[in-house]
């Protein structure tokens, strides 16, 4: 049972030996809600469990593989609030991947709270570092701890039908009876280690991978390397290296050494290899940096998010620092800190006129220095919202000189007047603050660049006037050392795309509402598409939208705008979690518990969030997508309302067969014993005359191994600027179906060939699919 138990990676230190003991902590919600809860590392040394003191019942568990980070002291507004009663050496934070919440601890003593943090450090380190063999038998263990009701290291029949239903399985009892019985070798009536895996392989057997995988084996046992490699070459169209590859693939994913010793791939390796990244439908090279990251700033998608600060609603939501980190963490690059005047001469930052909470703009500054780089070497754009006194403007621009330092960029790249906007390459490690700025750039530079465009008409006539009366107001109301803050991010007033061509300032950016954008849209774009080309545009939401959902972004990027803001803070649409107790928390890509490959750390979910999401996914997560070549172009032709309106390529075939899921989860809140009767959409997001959506047939009472098998084929106009997202539902007779989960990625980053996305095993052949720019 031990090899079930543990990780063979885990060496049991006396640290951990004393977490399997148990402590004794209080669990902080609050400055009044303090309870002591006892925690205990489990046996597997991957789950940690947590028992109410009083009653002595299991509260909560969670696996390691949940937890992203352990943070030591004050490290929350939670324990902030409590930092007089209890000192920083007692207290952590365990932060958590996706939609669960921080849990914040206390210890009963400094040496107490290290055993826990630097235990927790060790583990989160082992299941960061596991193959996909040691994934899957984690998985396994995942699934034998939840069955494992009565906690004595075997599971009876009773157990395994109750783990059948918390599968999503519908299943004969007859046919699970024996499935049981061929399982228990030893005839005990129970299963235990090895036993159980029998049992498990059984349950997940997967017949449509099999049958390809006999397909390419001669002996139908094994693929020779020259048989891997005719797999290769035929189903996932690879051309180049293929028997390196094969090489490669066998060493990684063959389970059994004699197997690898004979370069040969077992159906175990194979279907291994088709759930690993290597066989993801997202194109590896492109989840690396791989885009020109030299071409000026307004060439790029920029990751954005809107009121940053708000981890709940518009209206009563909380502000929060977990709002920047959180969104840093995931490589957003342009934040809003909205700052209005505070007690004790100190700004504070809140969503104004509302009941939302607040917190220090000191602490904020602070945030993001410390985490604005851990994601991503490339530039963070602060969107000032500035409230606040003459007075305290003073204070915005020293706090942000003292804690930034080097950080804020205060000039321009070259100290000359730009000609274009600067590169991410050329703003690594730089922070860049859009506000308001008093006159014009070029008046606080020595002079203009070789090639600066020519000013003099500015200073004649009605428009020098016009220029004069606008720094007069801005002195009045603008703090002069907060305006030297603004560089290459001035706000401007949009006036229309004629003023902004005559004056061409590329240090400028105009803010538009969504209802703005889309009236330009309709109306100009062409212009528009131009305009975005040489310099950025900011699109913010309604301020109507006070639930804090989003505007879809797709139509904002088809113009070229960089900047389509949405609503960040914390709730995403994870369908499961530990609590519910219906899965395994720690599930691997081979067999995952829910459809979302990486967990939304923003406000609302929902296909817009799915959306930037999905966009933002490539070159690295760095925040930065490079635009096609022909949004670049300042002559472009290209207008997304009409796409015959420039000379491209002709239309992309797009053809996806959807063969088959594994192991869905239930709905959420679903009743006990129901089965979810699975369909997939995928739809078409991008230009107008591209966007779609097409389904398959619901599988009645299948969430375990449903079986589709059909194609969808789409025409693609603009495949540049598509995304193709996978949604699964619940099919539902009467009302509305309930979502499971969704994936999207863009067009571009697809790999063709026989591929998983995180629970559908789909072909994703598309032989007109033009290369990626570059």
């Amino acid at each position: 049972m031990a090899s079930l138990l543990c990780n063979a990676r885990i060496q049991l230190t006396d640290t951990l030996e004393q977490m399997q003991q148990g402590t004794l902590m209080r669990k902080v919600k609050s400055k009044s809600w303090k309870k002591q809860r006892y925690f205990k590392l489990q046996d597997d040394c991957m789950t940690i469990w947590y028992q109410s003191k009083r009653t002595g019942k299991t509260e909560s568990a969670f696996s390691i593989s949940d937890v992203e980070t352990v943070r030591e002291g004050h490290q929350s507004e939670v324990l902030q609030s409590l930092a007089e009663e209890f000192p920083p050496e007692r207290c952590f934070t365990i932060v958590f991947y996706g939609r669960r919440g921080n849990l914040d601890l206390i210890a009963g003593s400094a040496e107490e709270a290290q055993c826990w943090v630097q235990g927790l450090r060790q583990l989160i380190e082992v299941a960061t570092s596991m193959d996909q063999r040691e994934k899957i038998d984690q998985w396994i263990r995942d699934w034998f701890q939840k069955a494992d009701k009565n906690k004595d290291g075997r599971m009876n029949f009773k157990e395994v039908q109750r783990l059948l239903k918390m599968m999503n399985v519908d299943m004969n009892e007859d046919h699970a009876l024996r499935l049981f019985q061929d399982a228990d070798k030893s005839e005990s009536g129970t299963l235990e280690g090895e036993e159980f895996v029998l049992f498990y392989k059984a349950l997940t057997q997967r017949e449509e991978v099999l049958s390809l995988f006999q397909d390419f084996s001669e002996d139908g046992k094994k693929l020779t390397l020259l048989e891997l490699v005719d797999f290769l070459q035929q189903e996932q169209l690879e051309h180049e290296g293929t028997e390196e590859l094969a090489m490669e693939l066998i060493d990684k994913y063959e389970p059994s050494e004699t197997a690898r010793a004979r370069h040969v791939l077992s159906a175990d390796g194979f279907l291994m290899y088709l759930c690993s990244p290597e066989g993801s439908i997202f194109n590896p090279r492109h989840q690396v940096l791989w885009q020109d990251m030299s071409q000026p700033l307004c060439h790029y998608f920029i990751s954005s998010s809107h009121n940053t600060y708000l981890i709940e609603d518009q209206i009563r939501g909380q502000s929060s620092i977990e709002g920047y980190i959180r969104a840093l963490k995931r490589g957003c690059r342009c934040l809003e800190v909205d700052c209005w005047d505070g007690p004790n001469g100190e700004p504070m930052v809140y969503h104004g006129h509302t009941f939302t909470s607040k917190i220090p703009f000191r602490e904020v500054v602070s945030t993001l220095g410390k985490y604005a780089f851990k994601t991503s070497d490339y530039p963070v754009i602060l969107s000032l919202e500035n409230h606040c006194s003459m007075e305290q403007q003073e204070v915005l621009a020293q706090q942000l000189k003292d804690i930034l330092g080097e950080q804020l960029l205060t000039t321009t790249t070259d100290g000359r007047v730009p000609t274009q906007l600067p590169s991410p390459e050329e703003l690594k490690h730089k922070i860049l603050l859009k506000g308001k700025k008093i006159g014009r750039l070029e008046d606080t530079l020595d002079g203009p660049g070789d090639e600066a465009p020519d000013v003099s008409d500015d200073d004649n006539g009605a428009e020098a006037e016009e220029e004069r009366r606008r720094v007069k107001k801005d002195k009045e109301s603008l703090a002069q050392a907060l305006s030297d803050c603004v560089v290459y991010c001035k706000s401007v007033s949009f006036r229309g795309f004629q003023e902004a061509r005559s004056h061409s300032r590329p240090s400028e950016i105009s803010s538009l509402s969504e209802a703005k954008a889309r009236k330009l849209i309709r109306d100009a774009g062409n212009e528009f598409v131009r305009h975005n080309a040489w310099q950025l545009t900011r699109i913010y939401p309604s301020g109507l939208r006070t639930d804090s959902s989003n505007y879809s972004p797709q139509e904002m990027w088809n113009v070229g705008c960089q900047i389509a803001l949405r609503l960040s803070g914390h709730g995403d649409r994870l369908v499961l979690s530990s609590k519910q107790g219906r899965v395994p928390p720690s599930c691997p890509e081979p067999f995952p518990c829910h459809l979302l490959p990486v967990a939304l750390n923003f406000q609302t979910a929902g296909t817009e969030m799915d959306l930037c999401d999905g966009l933002f996914s490539q070159n690295g997560r760095c925040g930065y997508v490079l635009k096609p070549p022909f949004m670049r172009d300042k002559d472009t032709l290209f207008n997304p309302s009409d796409p015959d309106s420039w000379e491209g390529p002709g239309p992309t075939t797009l053809t996806i067969q959807v063969i088959s899921g594994q192991q869905l989860p239930k709905v959420a809140n679903s009743k006990d014993g129901a089965i979810i009767d699975p369909l997939v959409r995928v739809e078409i997001h991008g230009v107008p005359a591209d966007q779609a959506h097409q389904e398959t047939k619901y599988i009645e009472n299948n969430g375990f191994n449903p079986r589709w098998d059909e194609t969808l084929q789409f025409q693609l106009h603009v495949p540049e600027l598509a995304l193709v997202r996978f949604v699964v539902e619940d099919y539902d007779k009467t009302s509305r179906n309930d979502f499971v989960g969704q994936f999207t990625l863009a067009f571009a980053n697809i790999k063709p060939g026989r591929h998983q996305h995180p629970t559908l095993f789909a072909l994703c052949p598309h032989p007109h699919h033009r290369a990626a720019w570059p």
